[in-house]
């Protein structure tokens, strides 16, 4: 028997989400620092530090961008390691992410150089710098698939077609939009690694241009012109912008892009679990409150009155059977509890006086007429 290949959701067009993991110490102290200091210059509308002594930190945070636009963001911390604590953060807003807002990160992180947040936790390279491939053969395959696996980053590599000077040095991803500049790890090629370098990326049904670069796709390997749209044939590392490039992670980032694994769990939380509400929508949720009981007990009244209703006419038709049948009216008894429900007990009645010499003789005499 075949099956249908799985089909997983994709991020919807209004979130944005990345994780990461946390090097140095005391990361909730960190987080509450960057929070407190960001209400306080009016880049956030409010936060909540919603940790309630567990080991697991969640920090909530909520802040508008263009034309009044909310956004809402939630950051979850794993319990502590000797490699750190991983991060997971995920942002909704009203309407369709724009890559030129401000990167959810910078809300709880802290922008400092040396900050230790910034690792990405498959691999251990760092979303702002220029990581240098593996000079080894083997190390450079495993960073790699490990890249297009199980990472939630977008992997950009640029080979070098020459040694570059201190100014191409500098890291491509800080050029992004914003919003992409914590979602981007930028992997650096040295000029003698393109033949090991394309025989690594080979099964992902890419190549690098020499002194280019190229987005590594994380879904099925592209073929045609979708192979060529994730590549770049020159970024010249002189300290200018490499527009083309920048293009491509721009459109690269745009697609539709598969949820990644652990990411559903993390978005049903900001939206099921979120505690950080307004007056407004602390009243609507009230509201909504009230209403659900309201509803509640009309459907519980309702259930007693036709219950009422059905005993009783039960009660009648077992009057109006004894009353036929000529049998001495008993006094009413309470049905036991282990007897069930009074119209079971009013069944069992019917199914004794079932087959009585009083019955056996009405039918008799219905035959005969």
């Amino acid at each position: 028997m075949t099956t249908s290949p799985t089909v997983h959701p994709t991020v919807p067009p209004t979130v944005w989400l990345t994780r990461g993991r946390y090097a140095g110490p005391d990361a909730e102290a960190v987080l509450r620092l960057t929070l407190r200091r960001r209400k306080e210059s009016e880049a956030l509308d409010d936060y909540l530090d919603v940790t309630e002594n567990s080991s697991e930190g969640v920090f909530e945070a909520r802040w508008q961008v263009a034309d009044a636009v909310t956004v809402r963001a939630r950051l979850t911390l794993t319990p502590g390691s000797e490699a750190g604590r991983e991060w997971v953060l995920v942002a909704e807003a009203e309407r369709a992410w724009d890559p030129d807002w401000p990167s959810p990160v910078t809300m709880f992180w802290p922008e400092t150089p040396d900050a230790a947040w910034d690792h990405e936790p498959v691999t251990g390279l760092r979303f702002r710098d220029a990581n240098r491939l593996p000079a080894d053969d083997k190390a450079l395959r495993r960073v790699l698939r490990d890249s297009v696996r199980g990472s939630w980053s977008i992997d950009v590599i640029v080979h070098e077609a020459m040694t570059p000077d201190e100014r191409g040095l500098l890291p491509l991803t800080r050029l992004l939009p914003p919003s992409l500049r914590h979602c981007v790890v930028e992997h650096r090629a040295a000029p003698q690694q393109l033949r090991a370098l394309n025989w690594a990326v080979r099964e992902f049904g890419v190549e690098v241009p020499r002194g280019g670069a190229l987005v590594l796709p994380k879904a099925s390997p592209p073929t045609g012109d979708d192979a060529q749209d994730l590549t770049v044939r020159s970024v010249f590392l002189d300290g200018s912008e490499p527009a083309e490039l920048l293009d491509t992670v721009t459109r690269y980032a745009a697609l539709a892009r598969p949820m990644p694994d652990g990411a559903d769990p993390a978005l049903s939380a900001l939206r099921e679990k979120w505690r950080l509400l307004t007056l407004e929508e602390e009243l609507a949720r009230e509201r909504k409150l009230v209403a659900m009981y309201a509803d509640a007990l009309d459907a519980m009244t309702k259930s007693r009155d036709l219950y009422r209703e059905a005993a009783e006419r039960a009660g009648e038709a077992l009057a109006a059977y004894r009353e036929s049948s000529g049998s001495t009216p008993q006094e009413p008894v309470a049905p036991d509890a282990q007897t069930g429900s009074p119209l079971q007990h009013l069944t069992r009645t019917f199914e004794r006086l079932k087959g009585t010499p009083w019955t056996r003789r009405r039918d008799n005499g219905d035959d005969a007429g």
